[in-house]
Parts: C-alpha cells; structure tokens; sequence
C-alpha cells in the first residue's frame, strides 16, 4: 500500500494570504460600496515595459516561422539568456561562466526545487521573519529547522550565532517581508561562516534591484562565497514577470561537498525533471537585461519606491516605528500601542481599509509587527497615507 508524505501534517492547516483573502472577502460582502486600499500585495501593478513586450512578440513570431522555430529548449536555460545575465552580473565586478547560470521558471519553485541538492538529513537554518515558504518546503522534505530570530534590537539582521549550528542557511537580502538589507561587512560573517561549518548559503536576491544605497547586490560581491553559496534571484518584482515566470539560479563550480560539484548536480536535477524554460519567455527575459530594458525597468521600480516614500513620510509623522521601504518594496513596522499584528489587520480593515499583511504570518518573532507593499496603485497609495495619520 501507498505510504503518502506524512510531512505534510506538520504543515499548519491555514496560509497566510488565505486568512487575508477571507477576512477581505468577509468585509467586501458586508460594504460593497468601500474601496479597499491594497498595501498586502505581493503582486506587481504596472504592465512589462515596451522593450520586453516588444522582444516576446518577436519570440512569437519566431515561432510561426520554419528557420527561426524553437521547440524544446535548454533545461539549463537558452545560451543567449545566459551570457546576458552573465554579463548583469560583471557590472557589479562579479566574474561568472554562463554555465554557472541557470535559467528557472520564478525565484519560488527554485527555492524548493533546489533542496533535491542536499540530503534530508541535512539542517536548515531560517532567519526569521522569513517568507513561510523557506519553513514550510523544509518540512515537507523532513528536515530539522533550526529557526533564528531577529528584532528591532539588530535591525533585523541578525549575525551567525557559533552555538547555532545548519547545513543549510537562508539568507534574503533585501528581506521579504522585513526590507532590511545585510552590509558587505554583514554578508562576510556569513559566508565565513558557512565555510567554516561547510554550509551552503541559499541566497534569496528577489528584491536586488531595488537597492539604492551601498549595500551588496549579490551574495557572490563577497570574498569566499563561491565556496558556500547559491543565488537564487527573480524577474517577477524587478521586471514584472509575476504572471510570465522568469528567473535565475547561480552555482558556482567551486561550491564542492564530499567531492560532488553542485553545479553538476544541478545540471544532472534539471535534464531529469524540467524540459526548460519556454522560448518566448527567455526571450522576454533576455529584453530586461539590455540597456533600454535596464532603463525601462527601473522607470517601474522608480513608482513603487515614490510609494514607499509616501509610506514612510505618513509613518514618520505619526511616529510608529519602521524599517525597509529605502531599499526595498517592503515596509516593515511596529504596530502602535503594543497591539498583535492580526488585531492590527483588523483596525486597519474595518476603520481605514487598509490592508496589509500581519507579521506574525512570518514566523513567531513577527508578532506585533506588520508588513506594507508599495507595489500597490500611487493613488491609492497617497490615500491610504492620508488614512494612516488619521489613526493616532
């Protein structure tokens, strides 16, 4: 008889955004005449820029045409992609192969997909908060989690603690949902780290692009990393990609263990279980990685920080304490009066509509704080600002 993945048990019985997407629900039916300001979205809200639009049209018609028709790609990713994000990665002074690239559907599936690299036995360590993601694929897989808390008290950026010990560490920088962002001196600790207990790091480099300060893009800027890291970044929140799925993965070949390269591990995990990415999409992908590409997506990200700004302006005069927004799409704040973060949801639902996400749906050390996304429509924007400093 089947014995099915009792893992599976472990996992709560409700996700986060499916309490948010009820308890909205609820409220909707009850005032259908209220507009709901959405800062809990995820999701990006402007269109994929013209020249990314423009290079998925020629990948369409690429296809109806006998000479320039693609049918199964590259598991790892079509060649012309791959020198492109190569070569992303070379402005930043970081030297790669294209073969340590390797081209993925979205930043989410990697994250789990990933995990076939190692073995159950292995820990892993979560900085949390942390997307519940990161959690919930380790139990899926049956692997102890070793879980590390951060606070106002480290600026959510915790430091490797020696009586800690994991296999595996996660590491997202900027931070979703905290928007913090590790130094060059912080990333070292961590990479130091990791070689010393031979861990491997799981860089999360979602967010990267919208780093405005001095602060590092890529977990490979840091001397030793491409001993103990992997980077796993996404096209969706720096290009719009959300509903295209595009993203990208980095091994370096000389991230070893027990004389078995991961890089050729991923290869071998990729030619078995994925045919590669769709064509039309590479080439959407390839677009974002031009100048005029470069130029166009940061005119998108440029609306979602004029976001975060008024977000932060309206939090500043009220005087509640916040993190994130500078770097990153994310706002990460306390809540006022010593209130827990669902309590929090339901004030901000019911007396302004407002919706964001409660910190305590990342992990128990989110309680009483409370994540916003600028990922939401400007107007809407400025009027839950204009709500928000009614609330003290």
């Amino acid at each position: 008889m089947l014995v099915p993945n009792k893992n599976y048990a472990d996992l709560k019985d409700s996700y986060l955004f499916f309490n948010i997407s009820g308890k909205v629900k609820e409220y909707s039916e009850k005032h259908p005449d209220d507009h709901i300001l959405r800062l809990g979205i995820g999701d990006v809200s402007l269109p994929l820029c013209d020249t990314v639009i423009e290079s998925l049209h020629k990948g369409v018609d690429d296809q109806s045409v006998k000479e320039r028709f693609h049918g199964y790609m590259p598991e790892v990713g079509a060649d012309f992609l791959r020198e492109k994000i190569k070569a992303y990665y070379g402005k930043r002074n970081v030297v790669l192969d294209a073969d340590e690239v390797f081209v993925s559907s979205g930043a989410s599936d990697e994250l789990g997909d990933i995990l076939d690299l190692f073995d159950r036995s292995n820990s892993a360590l979560v900085i949390e908060p942390a997307d519940p993601a990161y959690v919930d694929a380790n139990i899926i897989a049956g692997r102890k989690i070793v879980h590390l808390e951060s606070g106002r008290a480290d600026n959510f950026l915790p430091m490797p603690d020696e009586k800690l010990s994991a296999d595996i560490l996660y590491i997202c920088s900027p931070n979703n949902p905290t928007g913090a962002v590790y130094t060059k001196e912080g990333l070292k600790a961590w990479v130091d780290y990791a070689n010393r207990h031979g861990s491997v790091i799981l860089f999360d480099a979602a967010y990267e692009a919208f780093i405005e300060e001095d602060r590092p893009h890529s977990i490979f800027e840091i001397e030793g990393a491409r001993t103990c890291a992997i980077e796993i970044c996404s096209l969706s929140k720096t290009a719009g990609f959300t509903g295209t799925r595009l993203g990208y993965t980095v091994i370096p070949k000389d991230l070893v263990r027990e004389g078995m390269s991961l890089n050729k591990m991923w290869v071998r995990n990729r030619t078995t279980k994925t045919n590669g990415v769709s064509y039309i999409i590479q080439r959407g992908g390839e677009a974002v990685f031009t100048d005029e590409g470069q130029k166009q997506i940061k005119e998108n990200i440029k609306v979602y920080k004029d976001n975060a700004k008024v977000l932060m302006k309206a939090l500043d005069e009220i005087g509640i304490w916040y993190c994130g927004g500078k770097n990153a799409p994310y706002i990460w704040l306390e809540c006022p009066d010593k209130m827990g973060s669902w309590e929090f949801f339901d004030l901000l639902l019911n007396k302004l509509q407002i919706v964001g996400t409660p910190g305590e749906g990342f992990g128990k050390c989110g309680e009483g704080f409370f994540r916003f996304s600028t990922f939401g429509d400007p107007a809407d924007t400025i009027e839950a600002a204009r709500r928000l400093k009614t609330l003290l």
